[in-house]
């Protein structure tokens, strides 16, 4: 249903609706087409009857998978806010407070002045002053973190005015800077503080400890004295430091500004502390001793605010009275900055954080993605029916004791204590962030959804929040494994999306989530695509239809049909044709690697064996690195056993595209049972183009390990042998 008022509109793409629609009727007759196809092949003479069940399990999961992602194109809608509007429904003084977590683990993964940066973007939007807290969850307890926090602070009395003054979109300072080359006298001394406590902060996290010459401020070295022996990031007590205080602290310019909460909650070697979800309620429950803001944020470190005027279009939909009873969150998308101009390792991620988010927008909202979310705090506690929404907590942001007091700091420590939740046993079950899986967002959402709760996708034009991407294979395919694991804990829960899920939510938008959490036994259908036509290609088997025959169209169809339907959605979020290249490159490198290893960890966990868990996604990055990237070049980082499947598979595939091409140059008639299989080949043989040159070619940085290619040749020459003895 179309909505429109004052504050926001919501419209529904017919035209793109009725399209979408007819391609999923005739695709969908086509796949009953291929299954009536294989129940004739399956009676066919061995070896090809045999090999035709591989193929028939494959295409049966592809069916399974496309039929799920159709959910996310029954609908497409797109909204637009009005914020200029504001004023006829809410004063500036009466806008509700927002509490912004600020979450990050390992100072030498993810660099304090990466963190800093996000801090200061958030603390300068324009928004009353004293209705902004941004609280910074240090999960490893660094020093380093409240360092470099200690001199953001200080640099913020000049910057919050300075962007105020001068109108400045991008309020994140390094890219500013980077940006702006300006000779004003004012843009010089402010760029010269910057660079000022640049130096500190990166001096300090290069030495690996605060020394007592870094800190002047006798309450700046009381603070640090929490740092007992003993303290370690797995064993240490809460520490809560107030940093900044809207009541008392003021700008150079006399203003009031946010607050600022450095928080490291108490970790225990005994006890579980849940990772990122546990981190995020440990926060929630801080916050609310402090602050208690109605609203609420959560950033990744590295996902600095690259517009000042965000919180204001949220507010577009949380003032509206038709829908603020029942709206748990507004999801903004990643987006990403510092991508080179081909996007080479699908960094940007346009499917699964624009285009399905979009689509589940017009069915009763996006999945949560875990950063750049505004929330309502109350649907962190329950189903609509149980709270009241904005209305509960209007006036929460009013309190009289300072949150700098013994009383309050007391309090919010304990809050973040090991054994709080032990004795409030729904955190992490009906409250707050949930446990139980890797991937706390999704999840997160998707019961907030079965609850009854609705959330809005804003996808602006100008992205709201800009983040940094992985630029090298070993690092991107670590991200995706975690990802797909915890998307498999989702699966198997009590609240899975196949059972409870189809029920809460109805089979259209259940199937959405469905798809998620499915999305790791694509490895099964695109490693046996990606092998066993080339291994039948090796022995002359034919296991397709010949061209001369009629059903070779329908594989054509099929083929073309689903990459046709993907290009243009992609392109109709300004993708460009390399990028969806290299995207859909990545989507078969994907699940040929970090899908495979991130199902057989799932399996070994459940069969009782450790597993590693979580890891954090490095954003140091090294200038080697950079350049190769900026050059749209392969790099691989650290040996990784997620090579070898590639490798592997790339070998069969040439090997296989080059004895194909012999036969069919000296047996010309080959061509009319071989070409599917070889078109196969070729097309894995183009998208592997990389592989090949950092395993031939290169002798640089970016060059796959020399065991990874050995193992890998190892591996291939076995397969390929062991093919051959099944077959003959």
């Amino acid at each position: 249903m179309e909505e429109s008022s004052s504050l926001h509109s919501l419209k529904i793409m017919h035209g793109r609706k009725l399209l979408n629609r007819i391609f999923a009727s005739v695709y969908g007759f086509a796949i009953v087409a291929l299954f009536y196809h294989h129940l004739l092949t399956l009676t066919a003479v061995p070896p090809r009857g045999r090999l035709s069940i591989f193929m028939l399990i494959s295409d049966f999961i592809l069916a399974f998978m496309w039929f799920t992602s159709q959910s996310f194109f029954m609908n497409p809608v797109t909204r637009q806010q009005f914020p200029e509007n504001l004023k006829q429904w809410v004063d500036n003084k009466d806008f509700p407070a927002i509490d912004i977590f600020i979450c990050t683990a390992d100072p030498f993964r993810e660099p304090p002045l990466t963190t800093v940066n996000t801090v200061l973007s958030v603390l300068a939007y324009d928004y009353p002053t004293e209705k902004l807290s941004v609280y910074v969850s240090d999960d490893g307890g660094s020093k380093l973190i409240l360092f470099a926090l200690m001199e953001a602070a200080e640099f913020a009395r000049n910057w919050v005015p300075y962007c105020r003054e001068n109108k400045i979109e991008a309020r994140c300072p390094e890219e500013y800077f980077r940006r702006n080359h300006s000779v004003t006298s004012q843009f010089q001394i402010i760029e010269n503080l910057y660079l000022d406590m640049k130096m500190r902060i990166e001096n300090v996290v290069e030495r690996g400890e605060v020394v007592d010459e870094c800190i002047s401020d006798p309450q700046q070295r009381q603070a640090f004295s929490k740092w007992t022996k003993g303290f370690t990031p797995k064993d240490h007590p809460a520490i809560i430091q107030v940093l900044l205080e809207s009541d008392k602290d003021k700008d150079i310019k006399g203003y009031s500004i946010p607050n600022l909460i450095y928080v490291s909650r108490e970790k225990s070697t005994t006890s579980l502390h849940h990772f990122k979800a546990g981190a995020l309620n440990a926060l929630l429950r801080v916050s609310e001793a402090m602050t208690n803001a109605p609203i609420i944020l959560t950033l990744d470190c590295d996902m600095y605010s690259n517009d000042p005027q965000t919180p204001q279009r949220v507010l577009c939909y949380f003032c509206d009275p038709s829908i603020r009873s029942k709206l748990g969150y507004v999801q903004f998308p990643q987006r990403y900055h510092g991508l080179n101009d081909d996007d080479l390792y699908g960094g940007d991620n346009v499917r699964t954080f624009r285009i399905s988010p979009s689509g589940l927008d017009g069915l009763g909202g996006p999945d949560n993605c875990g950063t750049g979310c505004f929330f309502n705090r109350r649907a962190l506690y329950g189903n609509p029916s149980s709270v009241t929404s904005l209305e509960h907590s209007g006036d929460s942001h009013t309190r009289t004791i300072a949150i700098s007091s013994v009383s309050v700091v007391e309090i919010a420590s304990h809050a973040a204590s090991c054994n709080y939740e032990y004795n409030n046993t729904e955190w992490g079950t009906k409250v707050g962030i949930k446990y139980g899986t890797l991937v706390e967002d999704i999840y997160t959402g998707y019961m907030m959804h079965c609850e009854g709760w609705d959330s809005i996708f804003c996808d602006t034009e100008r992205p709201a929040f800009l983040g940094e991407v992985p630029i090298n294979l070993e690092d991107v395919l670590s991200q995706v494994k975690r990802w797909a694991f915890g998307h498999l804990e989702v699966l198997s829960c009590k609240y899975s999306p196949l059972t409870f899920g189809t029920k809460a939510l109805g089979i259209l938008r259940a199937n959405c989530y469905i798809h998620y959490v499915f999305w790791p036994i694509w490895c099964i259908p695109v490693t046996l695509y990606a092998s066993l036509p080339q291994l039948s290609l090796l022995n002359n088997i034919s296991i397709f239809p010949k061209v001369s025959d009629p059903w070779f169209f329908l594989y054509v169809f099929l083929f073309f049909g689903a990459y046709a339907h993907d290009f243009v959605q992609f392109i109709l979020f300004k993708g460009t044709t390399k990028r969806w290249w290299n995207d859909q490159r990545m989507w078969y490198v994907k699940a040929l690697s970090p899908f495979l290893f991130a199902s057989i960890e799932y399996l070994t966990k459940k069969l009782g064996i450790t597993t590693k868990g979580f890891n954090v996604t490095s954003k140091v990055v090294g200038q080697d690195e950079r350049k190769m990237y900026d050059q749209s070049v392969f790099t691989f980082g650290i040996p990784s056993p997620m090579f070898v499947p590639l490798a592997t598979v790339s070998i069969i595939n040439l090997i296989a595209f080059v004895k194909g091409i012999m036969t069919v140059i000296f047996r010309m008639e080959s061509l009319d049972e071989l070409f599917i299989q070889l078109f196969i080949a070729g097309f894995a043989v183009v998208n592997c183009l990389p592989i090949y040159e950092a395993m031939l070619l290169r002798s640089d940085h970016g060059r796959m390990p020399k065991k990874i290619v050995i193992t890998s040749s190892v591996l291939a020459g076995v397969l390929c042998i062991a093919f051959s003895l099944i077959v003959s």
